[in-house]
């Protein structure tokens, strides 16, 4: 057994292994190209969230999608690079938005030229991944367009909060399965399609990228709460100083408007305070830890990874159907 891509996946397969690693390479290779520039600064810039490394979580499940054709397909390896490079001008953006100092353990782009050239360094990407795209044809383009307006979308609802009467969870998880589903989907739906595979094993990996995208991001706001800077790669607590709305917070609120608790209603009176204290925003992360909207966070991860791995079951048995449902697992073991 040996390990690759993220969070320590293990593959059982020592061809599969092979072939999945070489084609992370060739992925590494085809970012460092696509994010060159003739003006230097530009690379730079470009190049700065690349070279900090990340999970390359979604080229890896181009890779495993990619199993069920013929994984030496030509488009495999550029579909992978679009959306690696979509995903990371999105990182630009959301930290401009978030005012985010931390990005994968180095300064965020932000932070280090400001927010302008964050914005248009997302922006580049973004040209960067269409190029490529345009290459890959007409339904790649398409397929990717619907994925950016769902991720737009999604962007969007979060920033304006749910509308009067919306259940406010119901509203964040379909926020999350525009701005992080939609994208993890392509990724199942490229690497299947681009391979050549048959419809309806297409449509099997895209509903199972949807789902695991959900799960990726709810543990995302478990690891926000509960982890360390060097197990998230950001600093802790960054949604909850910003205000950002994450999955335990809203339970929070919920079992408080609910059960109406002293100590749940105190924890909401000290979140709606000024969480850029430190000392209260230090006091509010310790107390969240503790409560159990944090579990409950934790548990519809894992409701979340178990409906992917579901999912998959039509599909034949083979080395890279179980590393796909072992990404399930990975996904909830990062929630703890």
């Amino acid at each position: 057994m040996t390990v690759v891509g993220p969070f320590g996946l293990s593959v059982r397969d020592q061809a599969l292994e092979t072939d999945v690693q070489a084609g992370l390479a060739a992925v590494e290779a085809g970012l460092l190209e696509a994010t060159k520039s003739e003006v230097p600064f530009i690379t730079e810039a470009a190049q700065h969230l690349v070279r900090a490394g990340g999970k390359r979580f979604r080229p890896l499940l181009v890779m495993l999608a990619s199993r069920f054709g013929d994984p030496y397909a030509p488009g495999i390896v550029p579909s992978a690079v679009v959306v690696e490079l979509t995903h990371l001008a999105t990182l630009y953006h959301d930290d401009v938005m978030d005012e985010a100092n931390v990005r994968r353990g180095v300064a965020s782009a932000n932070t280090r030229w400001g927010n302008s050239v964050a914005v248009l360094t997302g922006d580049f990407l973004f040209a960067r991944a269409s190029h490529i795209l345009a290459d890959l044809g007409p339904e790649a383009v398409r397929i990717q367009a619907e994925a950016f307006e769902r991720l737009v979308t999604g962007q969007i609802l979060e920033t304006a909060g749910p509308r009067d009467g919306r259940d406010p969870v119901a509203h964040y998880l379909d926020v999350i399965a525009g701005k992080t589903g939609s994208l993890i989907a392509v990724s199942g739906r490229f690497g299947a399609l681009m391979s050549g595979a048959d419809e309806a094993t297409v449509d099997i990996l895209t509903q199972y990228g949807e789902r695991l995208g959900t799960a990726f991001q709810l543990a995302d706001d478990v690891l926000d709460i509960a982890s360390d800077s060097h197990e998230s790669g950001k600093t802790p607590g960054t949604d909850l100083r910003e205000g950002i709305p994450t999955l335990p917070v809203l339970l929070l609120r919920e079992k408080a408007a609910r059960e109406g608790l002293a100590e749940d209603l105190e924890l909401v009176r000290l979140l709606d305070g000024d969480l850029t204290d430190d000392g209260r925003h230090a006091e509010v992360l310790a107390r969240l830890r503790v409560h159990p909207a944090l579990e409950q966070a934790r548990r519809d991860t894992v409701r979340y990874a178990q409906d992917a791995r579901a999912t998959l079951a039509p599909l034949p048995e083979c080395f890279a159907k179980a590393a796909l449902e072992e990404l399930c697992d990975a996904v909830v073991h990062r929630a703890g």
